[in-house]
């Protein structure tokens, strides 16, 4: 599967990794899917590897993405959202998706490297207040 994903919730966590060509179809899959997970309780934070993704998604594609993000409770299911990106176009465009997805998320970074972007997510978590 193209799509894999890891609700932790001791971190408050989606780990998800995309591998090789994904199309639109196994994005909306995974986000049913997400959906539909009985562990996937608000707020959470993303972790979205796409370090071995080899396929370029188009404007429109990352717009639909984060309409479904919308759909699927925005600001109320998500918090911060961390993407990693070692190919320069892929980079480039997921910065783009920070902009078309920045109501979704409280707040969304693009990074080149996983540990980079966990750090970001545990700074985070450190900083903001308890629950």
């Amino acid at each position: 599967m193209p799509i894999s994903y890891q609700i932790e919730l001791p971190r408050e966590l989606v780990r998800t990794k995309a591998t090789g060509s994904v199309t639109w179809g196994e994005v909306a899959d995974h986000l049913r899917r997400l959906e539909a997970d009985p562990q996937f309780l608000a707020p959470l934070n993303v972790l979205l590897d796409l370090t071995t993704c080899t396929s370029l998604p188009d404007r429109d594609q990352l717009e639909g993405v984060a309409n479904q993000l919308k759909n699927l409770g925005g600001r109320e299911r998500f918090q911060r959202c961390a993407i990693v990106a070692s190919r320069s176009a892929l980079y480039g465009m997921l910065r783009m998706f920070e902009v078309l997805a920045q109501e979704q998320f409280v707040a969304t970074h693009t990074f080149h490297t996983v540990p980079e972007a966990e750090l970001w997510l545990s700074e985070a978590k450190r900083s903001s207040p308890k629950k």
